[in-house]
């Protein structure tokens, strides 16, 4: 007698679960892989996904000689690998602290722009800007960042519980205040080309990412990023409230204020580097929630893949949309990102 072979109605439903995490994963890996080669390629120098590899290889010392022009070389390695790799961190780096935010206040509109976390840090990284302390850039907006979110949950605690729409109040008022903060000291102190290249750091660009902010937010996304998404099951106790959480054995306080300390740094980090970037960390974990469930050891490492490739192409579009001139990516993000806060919005009142 031969057996019949299994099919996928054979399996439990955690396995099936497991099976379409894993197949996630891999996609969006080959996903991530390719648009990292592929974004490489597209610019005013026409480049092929070949001399890519070539300029990789031969800088790793997998192969002696380069078959590419040195002024080739020269693009690909100095100019847009790192461009390209730096996006791809910051996109990751954000949508892991939204996801984290929202599971942590139980807030589904939580993100580090609309919290505050963005536009402080914004504060603190102009402010070292101004006074030409640029290599202490992550230390003051991750200060800055640290206060916005500790006057933005302040602010919601001191109105009673903290809920979804306090909690987004208090975020506005607090950005609102770092906005005004940061445009009074650029219109205090900022003078001729350095008032124009705050401007455009503020609205979002990637456009000046060496390989040391590259460096740099990898090591930001390995450090803080990687155990915040190792601590995904800790993150499902929260879904259900504190009590729950407390019964599953977790000390509430102390792990919610060191994770959302973990998500300030690395907001600040990530904002020293590419400006204030909104709506990733909002719509990211939305999209991949919708299609993997809401399981946080399965959501934060699909969201941190999903948030790379969406990063790697709206650096791109904003880099070539209107070649020679240059979109801030931060508008990019606001045109996709407005109305998909306005979906959600829409889809909480509908639930609610």
């Amino acid at each position: 007698m031969v057996a019949a072979p299994l099919g996928l109605s054979a399996l439990t439903p955690a396995a099936l679960r497991r099976l379409k995490f894993q197949a996630g994963l891999a996609g969006l890996a080959l996903l991530l892989c390719a648009s990292l080669v592929i974004a490489v390629t597209i610019g005013p120098a026409d480049i092929s996904p070949g001399e890519v590899w070539a300029v990789i290889a031969h800088k790793l010392g997998l192969i002696a000689e380069n078959p590419v022009s040195r002024l080739r070389e020269g693009i690909v390695w100095e100019l847009r690998l790192p461009r390209v790799l730096a996006a791809a961190a910051v996109g990751a780096g954000l949508a892991i602290c939204g996801a984290v935010m929202q599971a942590l206040t139980r807030n589904p509109l939580a993100d580090p722009y609309l919290l505050g976390l963005s536009s402080g840090a914004s504060v603190g990284a102009v402010s070292m800007m101004l006074i030409g302390a640029t290599l202490l850039l992550p230390v003051g907006a991750f200060i800055g960042a640290l206060v916005a979110m500790g006057l933005t949950l302040g602010l919601a605690r001191s109105l009673g519980a903290i809920t979804a729409s306090r909690a987004i109040l208090a975020g506005l008022a607090v950005s609102a205040l770092a906005s005004a903060l940061t445009s009074f000291l650029i219109f205090w102190t900022a003078t001729g080309d350095s008032y124009r290249e705050i401007l455009s750091w503020l609205m979002g660009s990637l456009a000046g990412a060496r390989w040391s902010d590259t460096g740099l937010a990898l090591v930001a996304l390995a450090a803080v990023g990687a155990p915040l998404i190792a601590s995904g099951r800790i993150l499902d106790g929260f879904v259900f409230g504190d009590t729950a959480a407390r019964a599953l054995g977790i000390d509430v306080e102390r792990t919610r204020w060191v994770m959302l300390g973990g998500t300030a740094l690395l907001t600040g980090v990530l904002v020293a580097i590419s400006g204030a970037i909104g709506f990733v960390g909002l719509i990211l974990p939305h999209a991949v929630r919708l299609v993997a469930g809401g399981r946080h050891h399965h959501l934060l490492p699909l969201a941190a893949l999903a948030g790379a490739v969406f990063m790697v192409w709206t650096d791109t579009a904003s880099r070539t949309l209107f070649d020679p001139r240059e979109l801030p990516v931060g508008i990019v993000t606001a045109m996709i990102g407005a109305p998909a806060f306005f979906l959600i919005l829409l889809r909480n009142r509908r639930a609610t």
